[in-house]
């Protein structure tokens, strides 16, 4: 019968695909086995970078201030070692205003082409200014809402007399114990800073370098042209075109930066599409790329790389293909076992085992992903990191530990999302309690 041999080519393109989801999957999983390996630190120099730090904002009055005075005064660091700049990007507001009070050296950008309105645009403005005076060592990109551990301009600096171009630091959150979303999203960005990031520094695997708190040393930026990236995902492009020239991105674990996190399925939802979006614009002409770079070199960095992030597309596979096609199954295997549809190719007995079998196996793996890869990985994160993450116990975060496998479908549902919208950058909702 026609359906049967329809059946079996649909079997089969489904084992493909579901060992392409699992190989990405296997590697976070080994980052979660593998984390009880010794952070990696730095040692300390007696020389003292200069640092800019640079702010790209669009209309931040809510938080300007509070942010430039924290990184002004909160720093165990030289004050004449560091200056913060803050990009006014297209203000209607008392952005530049506000933030030229709190200490900043304020710098305007009025671009009126529509295209231009990502935080690409003035990070470019904002570095351009600072290699053109020429010293400062390095410049660390900051979010309009990010504040830093007192540690934080020693450890780069340390670092950077290293030999250390690109770095990034410990993601915590300001907000991190306001509601289920704050606790998930803090779990979530944290996960990769415990997990993943230490054991990529400790197996010499080049860091995810993107977001809050990425380092990038003045001789590097001058090496490449300045900042080089205007996608909606500036960062992550910014970061796979340093590996493709041969820069290898570090972490310092001790230095933290702590963001707003998104605190409802909205703020998720935005998020995620200009994560789904940028990686598009990344697939295109880079992720290629990173996977040939690494049968070129041999390199295991540029693998890891490229299958960190082939998952965020396919989890529109985990939310399309695998639903439908389980689906398919389960109906064409109840027709079949009940007498509805006749059989030629198999007994009706083999394809009755072949549902249950597939029952088992499914219910088998997701329950071990949720326990292992939800409840248990969020568990020891929260134990023994929830200074980092913002907490100030480990009381505080459980009830994310528990929910963690929840905020992962939503976070799937909401990645994929991202393949049917177009994402911009427009004012971000703030959450920071004052």
């Amino acid at each position: 019968m026609w359906y049967e041999y329809l059946y079996q080519v649909l079997s089969i393109i489904n084992y493909i695909v579901l060992i392409i989801i699992g190989v990405p999957l296997l590697v976070q999983i080994l980052y979660v086995l593998f984390a009880w390996v010794k952070k990696k630190t730095y040692p300390k120099s007696e020389k003292t970078a200069k640092i800019a730090y640079l702010i790209p904002a669009h209309n931040e009055a809510d938080v300007i201030y509070d942010t430039v005075l924290d990184a002004l005064n909160s720093q165990d660091y030289p004050k004449d070692c560091y200056d913060i700049f803050v990009v006014a990007h297209n203000c209607t507001d008392d952005t530049a205003k506000l933030a030229k009070e709190a200490g900043a050296i304020v710098l305007e950008l009025n671009d009126p082409d529509p295209e231009h309105r990502k935080a690409a645009y003035p990070l470019k403005h904002g570095v351009n200014h600072i290699l053109k005076l020429d010293k400062y060592d390095m410049v660390i990109h900051l979010d309009a809402d990010n504040h830093m551990n007192k540690e934080f301009s020693r450890l780069m600096s340390d670092a950077y007399f290293s030999g250390v171009d690109f770095a990034r630091p410990y993601e915590g959150a300001i907000n991190a114990t306001t509601n289920f979303y704050t606790k998930a999203c803090t779990l979530f960005y944290t996960f990769d800073s415990r997990y993943g990031s230490r054991v990529r520094e400790r197996l010499n695997i080049a860091a995810h370098i993107n977001g809050s708190g990425a380092m990038m040393s003045t001789r590097m930026l001058k090496a490449c042209g300045g900042y080089d990236s205007v996608t909606i995902s500036d960062d992550a492009e910014f970061n796979f075109n340093r590996m493709l020239e041969g820069y290898k991105g570090h972490y310092v674990e001790d230095a933290v930066v702590y963001e707003d996190m998104p605190s409802s399925y909205e703020d998720t939802l935005n998020r995620n599409k200009r994560i789904f979006n940028g990686s598009v614009n990344l697939l295109k002409p880079k992720l290629l790329k990173m996977l040939g770079k690494f049968f070129t070199t041999g390199r295991i960095s540029y693998l890891e790389m490229f299958l960190s992030y082939i998952f965020i597309f396919l989890t529109f596979v985990l939310c399309t293909w695998i639903p439908l096609y389980y689906i398919y199954d389960f109906v064409f295997l109840a027709l079949v076992n009940n007498g509805t549809i006749p059989v030629s190719l198999f007994s009706i007995s083999y394809y009755d085992a072949v549902m249950w079998n597939t029952i088992y196996a499914a219910c088998g793996i997701l329950l071990s992903l949720f326990i292992f890869f939800g409840f248990l990985q969020g568990l020891v994160l929260v134990l023994i990191d929830y200074k980092k993450m913002g907490a100030k116990s480990p009381k505080e975060m459980l009830s994310a530990a528990f929910l963690f496998p929840c905020f992962l479908f939503i976070y799937v549902i909401t990645i994929c999302a991202g393949a049917f919208s177009k994402s911009n950058w427009n004012k971000i909702k703030r959450n920071v309690k004052k």
